[in-house]
């Protein structure tokens, strides 16, 4: 019974410190979040639509708005009003893919380029060279994913 008492205690504790800060509305979900990510409790994030893009499709070269290499499955294009360029990103819903290298994808992103069409809560996901390159990422309900920023980066993003 104390034992009880005491987390209930604890939760109440939590719950106050949250409604003081007026953070977040689910402080309980941003630490839970903040452990998977490695992202701090509150950071920001934003749930957005995504599409998918290559090299090779119309106006796309082999370079980002930052003039660096774009990287497969890790560069993401955004609308920079919404989402600071050299922003690294963690997007849950990619952990797992298929990276080009065989490898799992680790679901960390590089914000460094840009797009017309990429207007508010929108992301351009960078997936390789051609049109098949595009084949690991198409299992991804595009019309709903979660992105944290989780740090930023200096220079071009790794490669």
């Amino acid at each position: 019974m104390r034992r009880r008492l005491a987390a209930l205690a604890a939760f109440g504790a939590v719950f106050a410190a949250s409604n003081a800060q007026a953070a977040s509305a689910d402080p309980i979900g941003d630490l839970i979040k903040s452990v998977i990510t490695g992202s701090i409790p509150g950071a920001p994030g934003w749930n957005v639509k995504a599409t998918l893009y290559h090299v090779g499709a119309q106006g796309v070269g082999n370079l980002d708005s930052l003039g660096c290499k774009v990287v497969a499955m890790r560069t993401v294009a955004v609308d920079k009003n919404v989402i600071p360029r050299r922003s690294v990103l963690f997007i849950k819903e990619t952990v797992g893919l298929k990276m080009p290298d065989g490898r799992k994808h680790d679901g960390y992103w590089y914000a460094s380029d840009v797009g017309g069409a990429i207007k508010g809560q929108r992301i351009d996901l960078f997936t390789g060279r051609g049109a098949q390159s595009m084949k690991p990422a198409m299992p991804l309900n595009l019309a709903k994913l979660s992105v944290v920023k989780v740090g930023e980066f200096k220079g071009c993003p790794p490669a």
